[in-house]
C-alpha cells in the first residue's frame, strides 16, 4: 500500500513564478532516503496568504488522506509569515515538541533560529508538520524530528512507515 504525504510549499515568489521552489524538492529529497515503504507526493504551492494555506491543508488531510503534511515556509516573524496560525486553525490537536526540538537543532547552526515559529498538529488523522523555507534548514529539521514521526502516525492509526536504518534510527516501543 502507497502511502500519500503531502507537501506544501508556502511562498509568495515561488507561486508567481519568480523562482523555483528549491523547498519542497529537498523534503522529497529527504523523504526519499528515510523511507523504505513505498509512499507518494501530493505537492501543493501556495501564496502565503492563510486562507488559502488552511485549504490546501485541509484537502490534502481531508481529501487526499495523507498521513503526513509537511509544509515549508511562512514560519518567520514577519507580517506575512501565517503558516503556523494556518495550521493552528484547521488542527484538533497542537504538537508543540516538534517546533520546540527543531528551533532547538537548528540552534546548533544559527542564532536567529529562535525566530522561528514552526510547530506541528493533527487533523483528524494526518499529522502536520510545519518546516522552514530555507533546503539546508528543512533537512536539519527533519533529521531531528523524523525520528518520532512514524511512531506518531501508529498512534494516529495510520499507515506503517518502515525507514531505511542506515540513514534514519524511528523509534518505536518494544512489544
Amino acid at each position: 500500500m502507497t502511502t500519500k504525504i503531502g507537501i506544501l510549499t508556502v511562498s509568495d515568489r515561488a507561486s508567481r513564478g519568480q523562482y523555483d521552489d528549491l523547498s519542497g524538492p529537498s523534503i522529497v529529497e529527504a523523504l526519499n532516503s528515510y523511507l523504505s515503504s513505498p509512499w507518494q507526493a501530493c505537492y501543493q504551492l501556495v501564496e502565503d496568504e492563510q486562507p488559502l494555506i488552511e485549504n490546501a491543508l485541509c484537502n490534502l488531510a481531508d481529501n487526499e488522506k495523507c498521513a503526513l503534511i509537511i509544509t515549508t515556509g511562512g514560519t518567520g516573524p514577519a507580517k506575512r509569515d501565517v503558516t503556523p496560525e494556518a495550521t493552528e486553525a484547521v488542527c484538533d490537536k497542537m504538537m508543540p515538541g516538534f517546533g520546540e526540538l527543531m528551533r532547538l537543532e537548528s540552534l546548533k547552526y544559527v542564532p536567529t533560529a529562535i525566530l522561528s515559529r514552526q510547530t506541528a498538529g493533527i487533523r483528524d488523522s494526518s499529522l502536520i508538520i510545519n518546516l522552514p523555507g530555507k533546503p539546508k534548514a528543512i533537512r536539519q529539521c527533519l533529521d531531528a524530528v523524523f525520528p518520532a514521526i512514524p511512531y506518531c502516525i501508529d498512534l494516529l492509526e495510520g499507515p506503517y512507515l518502515e525507514c531505511d536504518d542506515s540513514v534514519i534510527q524511528v523509534f518505536r516501543p518494544k512489544g
